[in-house]
C-alpha cells in the first residue's frame, strides 16, 4: 500500500488538488471563525467545502462553477428535512433511505448529477453527525453558504490551475440498459436495500451513531458497476477504517482537543484524502477515519469506544452492501467486464481505421481522440476486473486469465499509440497494404466480440513477415495481440472471467 504514495502523478495534478483543498478548506474554517460562528458550525462549513472540492468533477471550469452553484439547491432542502425530523425516528429513517436511493439515481445525469446526489445525501448525514436541531438550521445554512463561497473563491479565483490545462476527454459513457437493467436504476434499488439493512444493523449497535453504517453503504456504491467491484470496495473500506481507528487511538485521542495540533492534523488528513483518492480507496478511507476522530476530539466527544464503534458500523454497512449486490438485481463481474472489453476492442479497430485514413491522406482522419478514448476504456476494464486480480481472490485460474487479458489489451494499446504516432508524421507511409491490414484487424475484432464467439473459428496470428514500414509493423503487432486474446477471452464454453 505504501507504493500508492509514489504512484505516478502526471503534471502533479493530485498534489495540486490536495494543496488547493487544504488551502480552500482551511480558509473556509478561518473565515467561519472570524465571522464568530461556533466550532460546530465551522465543522459543518469545513465538511461542505470538502465535499464541494472533492465531488465536483465536471470536464470544464464553467461546468464546475455551475455545479458548485447548484449544490445548495440540492443540499438545503435535504438538510432542512433531516433537521426537522430529528426527533421522529421512523419518518427520519424513511426519508434517509429515500435520499440515499435518489442520490444514487441522480448519477444517470453524469458528473453533475453525481455531485448533487452526493451533496444531498451528505447534507442528511451532516445533520445526523452534528445532531442538529431545528433551532440550529439558520446557522447551519449560513455556515454552508459561507464555506462554499470561500472554497469557490480559492478554486475558481485564487488557484484555478485547470484554466491552463486542456479540457479532459469525458469519461466513457456508462454501460447501457433500460428500466431495472439501467446501471443507475439498479444501483439505486441496491443502495436503498443495502441502506435499509445497514440502518437496522447500525441502530442495533448504537442509537446515536447508526448513520455511519448507512454512510458506509452509500459510499461503497460510488464508482462501482458489478457485485465483484462492490465486494472489493467494501473490503477496502473496512481495511482503511480499521487502520484509521488504530491511528486515531494513537494520534487523535492524545491531542486532548489541542486546537493547533488538531488543525495541523486536519490539514494533513485533508491533503491525504485528495492526494490518494485516485489511486487507493483504502488509504483515502484511512485519512477520512483519522479526520473524523480529530473532529470528534475537537467537539469533545472522542474516546476509544467511539472509534471502535465506527469500525463496527463500517463493518455492518459493508455487510449490508454485500448482501444487496448478491441478492438484489445482481450483475456479475464477467457481464460487466465483457461489455467493457467489447467496447475497448471496437475502439482498437476504430483507432486502426483512423490511422490508416490519416496515412492515406484523408484530411478528416485523426486517431488521437480514439487513442484517448481507448485509454479511458482500458481503465474501466482494469476497474471492472480488479476483483479477479485482487491478491485475496481464491479464483487462481480466472485470475491468471484476467491478467493475460489485461496484458494483451495493454499490448494492443501500445501498438495503437505507435500507429497514431506514425500517422502524425506527414511523411508517413501511404500504401495499399495498410488497408488490407486494417481489414484483417477488423476481422479479428469482429471474431472476438461476435455473439456466440465460442463457436467461431480461432483467430490466427498473421503469418506475414514484419514489413519495413513502421505503420505496418504496428498493425501486424496489433494483429498478433488480437490473435492471442482469442484464448483467454473465448477459450472455453464457460465464460472465462465469470465470478460465480
Amino acid at each position: 500500500m505504501i507504493r500508492k504514495f509514489v504512484a505516478p502523478d502526471p503534471g502533479l495534478a493530485r498534489l495540486r488538488s490536495a494543496a488547493r483543498a487544504v488551502l480552500g478548506i482551511g480558509l473556509a474554517a478561518t473565515v467561519s471563525g472570524t465571522a464568530g460562528q461556533s466550532l460546530t458550525m465551522a465543522v459543518a462549513g469545513g465538511l461542505a467545502a470538502l465535499l464541494a472540492l472533492f465531488t465536483v468533477t465536471d470536464a470544464t471550469v464553467r461546468g464546475q462553477a455551475l455545479t458548485t452553484t447548484l449544490l445548495p439547491a440540492a443540499g438545503f432542502p435535504v438538510l432542512a428535512l433531516a433537521v426537522l425530523l430529528h426527533d421522529r425516528p421512523l419518518p427520519r429513517d424513511l426519508a434517509f433511505l429515500a435520499v440515499a436511493g435518489l442520490g444514487v439515481y441522480a448519477r444517470r445525469w453524469g458528473p453533475r448529477g453525481n455531485a448533487l446526489g452526493i451533496f444531498a445525501f451528505m447534507s442528511f448525514f451532516l445533520a445526523q453527525f452534528l445532531h442538529a436541531v431545528p433551532a440550529q438550521l439558520p446557522q447551519l445554512g449560513a455556515a454552508v453558504v459561507l464555506a462554499l463561497l470561500t472554497s469557490s473563491a480559492v478554486r475558481f479565483g485564487l488557484w484555478c490551475y485547470e484554466r491552463r490545462l486542456p479540457v479532459p476527454r469525458p469519461a466513457p459513457a456508462p454501460l447501457g440498459g433500460r428500466g431495472l437493467a439501467h446501471p443507475t436504476t439498479r444501483q439505486a434499488v441496491q443502495a436503498t436495500a443495502a441502506s435499509a439493512i445497514a440502518l437496522g444493523a447500525g441502530q442495533a449497535l448504537s442509537d446515536e451513531r447508526w448513520y455511519w453504517a448507512v454512510g458506509t453503504v452509500w459510499w461503497i456504491f460510488v464508482n462501482t458497476a458489478s457485485r465483484g467491484e462492490t465486494l472489493v470496495r467494501g473490503f477496502r473500506r473496512v481495511l482503511g477504517t480499521a487502520a484509521g481507528v488504530v491511528a486515531g487511538l494513537g494520534v487523535a485521542i492524545p491531542l486532548h482537543g489541542d486546537p493547533v495540533a488538531a488543525a495541523v492534523l486536519v490539514a494533513l488528513c485533508v491533503g491525504g484524502i485528495f492526494y490518494v483518492a485516485a489511486v487507493s480507496y483504502s488509504w483515502m478511507i484511512f485519512f477520512v477515519t483519522v479526520l473524523v476522530g480529530v473532529l470528534y476530539g475537537m467537539l469533545g466527544t472522542v474516546d476509544p469506544g467511539l472509534l471502535a464503534l465506527r469500525l463496527a458500523e463500517t463493518l455492518a454497512g459493508a455487510v449490508g452492501a454485500a448482501l444487496a449486490v448478491l441478492l438484489v438485481l445482481p450483475v456479475t463481474t464477467h457481464a460487466t467486464t465483457d461489455a467493457w472489453v467489447r467496447r475497448a476492442l471496437r475502439c482498437v479497430h476504430l483507432c486502426a481505421v483512423e490511422a490508416a485514413g490519416r496515412l492515406a491522406g484523408s484530411p478528416g482522419a485523426d486517431p488521437a481522440p480514439r487513442v484517448a478514448e481507448l485509454e479511458a476504456l482500458l481503465e474501466r476494464v482494469r476497474v471492472s476486473v480488479a476483483p479477479l486480480v485482487h491478491p485475496l481472490s481464491p479464483l487462481g485460474h480466472r485470475k491468471a486469465r484476467a491478467r493475460r487479458v489485461l496484458a494483451l489489451l495493454d499490448a494492443c494499446a501500445h501498438e495503437v499509440r505507435g500507429l497514431a504516432a506514425v500517422a502524425a508524421d506527414p511523411e508517413g507511409s501511404r500504401t495499399d497494404r495498410l488497408t488490407v491490414a486494417c481489414v484483417r484487424v477488423e476481422a479479428a475484432v469482429q471474431a472476438l466480440i461476435a455473439d456466440g464467439a465460442t463457436r467461431a473459428e480461432p483467430v490466427r496470428s498473421p503469418a506475414h513477415p514484419l514489413a519495413d514500414e513502421p505503420a505496418l509493423t504496428h498493425l501486424h503487432g496489433l494483429e498478433r495481440a488480437l490473435a492471442e486474446l482469442a484464448e483467454p477471452l473465448r477459450g472455453t464454453r464457460r465464460p472465462a472471467l465469470a465470478v460465480r
